[in-house]
């Protein structure tokens, strides 16, 4: 085992698997990482399960101090990771030496990085996870965020893991606006003709009051039939709802396990780590999926 030390937490740090699932019924959100496919990679990168908890860092990243050597990866958004003040590549297996100091700089693109640590981060596994689900204080580190002076153990895998990178052509590239391809909900129905077309063809920004349950977007109004309300039914990664406002609402890794607002569409899973990296202020168009089209293919 060995500890690493959080100097400075960043905006909002985490304890982040690839979730919490079987446990919907009883009211428990699935949480985890935002980014999975960032998450896969970082682990991916250092010799670890594809499921092993990583660091989540947004918008802001820590400064964290190493008491051992030991290989680490950072995925995700770009925020200028430096060891000991010298700039290290992403997307790539990197050693690091006792007391060596890693530092995030400027976010250049993206939104949330995540850091591996071969081995794993030791916390405890709760309902079969480690991740962090903030409202409910479970699990991560003591159930909340990162904070100055945390200490926390890692494994420290004593099998030295394979210098990896990856590819050039797999680094996920994000930008400030994506088209986001759809299926449709099950209350599609519960729309105007004009209310679907508005959804379909109007671009929507990521709202300020966005996080890890969900993200606002502000737009044009999205018209219903009659009422936004439904007998409250399962939410899914990427459900889109539409309150009686008729601004969507995607939800994300915390969403609520059921919810009573007409669902207009769900978001396929390949494009949800995109999303995930979209922030406040960023853009989003929703382009519908031909079901038929993809057995075709």
């Amino acid at each position: 085992m060995c500890k690493i030390i959080i100097h400075k937490p960043g905006l909002l740090t985490t304890v982040q698997d690839l979730g919490r699932y079987g446990y919907q019924q009883f009211g428990m959100p699935v949480s985890g990482a935002m980014d999975t496919k960032a998450l896969k990679l970082a682990n991916y990168l250092v010799g670890n399960d594809e499921n092993e908890a990583c660091l989540e860092a947004t918008a802001d990243g820590p400064k964290i101090e190493f008491e051992c050597d030991i290989f680490i990866a950072i995925c995700g958004a770009d925020m200028q990771a430096k060891i000991n003040g010298k700039e290290v590549e992403m997307y790539k297996t990197l050693m690091v030496k006792t007391g060596d100091i890693l530092t995030f700089g400027k976010l250049i693109n993206g939104f949330r990085t995540y850091i591996s640590f071969a081995g794993g981060i030791q916390v405890p596994v709760i309902m079969g996870s480690k991740s962090t689900f903030l409202r409910g204080v479970v699990g991560g580190f003591k159930g909340r965020k990162l904070k100055k002076a945390d200490a926390l153990e890692i494994k420290n895998d004593s099998n030295k893991p394979e210098i990896r990178s990856i590819d050039q052509s797999d680094i996920p590239v994000y930008k400030n606006h994506f088209t986001a391809r759809i299926i449709p909900g099950p209350e599609a129905d519960h729309f105007t003709v004009n209310g679907l077309a508005t959804f379909l063809h109007s671009e929507y920004t990521i709202a300020e009051q966005s996080d890890r349950m969900g993200y606002r977007l502000a737009g044009n109004k999205i018209e219903h039939k009659k009422s936004a309300d439904i007998i409250s039914s399962g939410i899914a990664f990427g459900t889109i709802q539409v309150p009686a406002h008729g601004q969507p609402i995607i939800m994300m890794a915390d969403r609520q396990t059921t919810g009573g607002y007409t669902r207009i569409a769900t978001i396929i899973s390949e494009d949800l780590p995109y999303i995930a990296q979209l922030k406040p202020g960023d853009t989003i168009l929703f382009k519908e999926l031909n079901l038929d089209r993809l057995y075709i293919m």
